[in-house]
């Protein structure tokens, strides 16, 4: 990756949107180069997808949550694959320590939050868990 590689994933991480001659004209290459230079990003594997990001107001209404598991050995595999299936779960960690997995999980109210709580709880393989429910985001860097 060189530095126009780079370039171009710096404002497609600003805007994914952006058109093909919009980007060239911004990189002052031709729209050849860019295309060329995004498929190799994309086959290499640098870039996986483009996704939108909720702003402020769809995320407003939703409860966050960091949840903890402990599991048992061997059962990563097909807790992952349940969990995949969970639109609820949005990011899911592996972690070293005291626990196994650290997930990011987001509901429309607490009563939906419980549920899904509940179900992870419930999956075979899971031995522990601990929740630590969002309250007041106090820098975001991400979003």
């Amino acid at each position: 990756m060189d530095d126009m590689d780079r370039a171009i994933l710096a404002h497609l991480a600003a805007d994914a949107r952006i058109s093909m001659a919009t980007l060239a004209r911004r990189l002052k290459v031709a729209r050849s180069t860019v295309q060329a230079r995004l498929e190799r990003l994309e086959s290499s594997g640098t870039i996986v997808g483009y996704t939108v990001r909720l702003g402020a107001a769809a995320r407003a209404n939703r409860i966050r949550a960091t949840v903890l598991l402990t599991i048992e050995p061997r059962a990563l595999a097909a807790i992952l694959t349940r969990l995949k299936a969970m639109p609820e779960v949005e990011v899911a960690h592996t972690t070293s320590g005291r626990f196994d997995l650290m997930l990011g999980v987001a509901a429309e109210g607490t009563a939906a939050l419980d549920q899904v709580l509940d179900a992870i709880g419930a999956m075979t393989g899971v031995k522990a868990s601990e929740t630590l429910v969002h309250l007041t985001t106090r820098i975001d860097r991400a979003g």
